[in-house]
């Protein structure tokens, strides 16, 4: 059962969002591709009894920017396109403050975004996503955050440092977030490794006949 005081979609950090044109498609494409498949598993959607949405992903930019990622509240969404993507322009995690632009404000998990690509170079791709009973599953038998730490806070973000440094989640690539109910991170190299890392263990979960929703 979900949690009744997830707070997904809440913006916890300053937001300067500059209202643009939509991203080029070409941009988005990898983002668009992965996500389909995320969001038919359900590891992307909507709680209607709480009108949020849960789930986003992003991809290192190129050409000017951090990252491109999904935007806030686009979870229940089942097709998405450049209208529902933003760049983010600036993170600072000590002063709890993101810088995006697009036609629509950055996701709410921008912050822990940017402390994941802060981490290694290598890093390519983040991908949020959210499962109960593989969020039950997995926790503290793979890299986990604290369970005091809430999502979308530089607490998490800077937890994710922490696992880093301090745990196999730089090889293994997925990680629990234990404050956050549900939620899970996978990272890679490109967004096909980031989402296929997360699809696996709902793949597994299914065929051992139990439901990763």
């Amino acid at each position: 059962m979900i949690n009744s005081e997830i707070d997904e979609g809440y913006t916890k950090f300053a937001v300067d969002w500059t209202d643009r044109s939509p991203l080029p498609g070409s941009s988005i494409a990898e983002l668009e591709r992965w996500r389909r498949p995320l969001y038919e598993a359900g590891l992307v959607g909507y709680y209607p009894e709480l009108n949020i949405g849960y789930g986003n992903l992003s991809v290192r930019a190129t050409g000017g920017g951090l990252f491109i990622i999904s935007g806030t509240q686009t979870g229940h969404l089942p097709h998405t396109d450049q209208r529902h993507y933003a760049l983010v322009t600036k993170a600072d995690i000590a002063e709890n403050s993101v810088s995006c632009t697009g036609a629509t404000q950055a996701s709410s998990e921008s912050l822990t975004h940017a402390a994941i690509y802060e981490l290694d170079a290598s890093i390519n791709a983040v991908v949020h996503v959210h499962s109960e009973s593989l969020w039950e599953q997995l926790k503290y038998s793979v890299p986990t955050t604290a369970a005091d730490v809430a999502y979308g806070t530089p607490e998490m973000a800077n937890a994710f440092k922490l696992l880093y440094r301090q745990t196999p989640f730089r090889e293994f690539g997925v990680a629990v977030m234990a404050g956050h109910d549900a939620g899970l991170i996978s990272i890679g190299g490109s967004v096909e490794a980031a989402a296929r890392r997360i699809l696996a263990f709902h793949a597994e979960r299914s065929s051992r006949g139990g439901s990763a929703s």
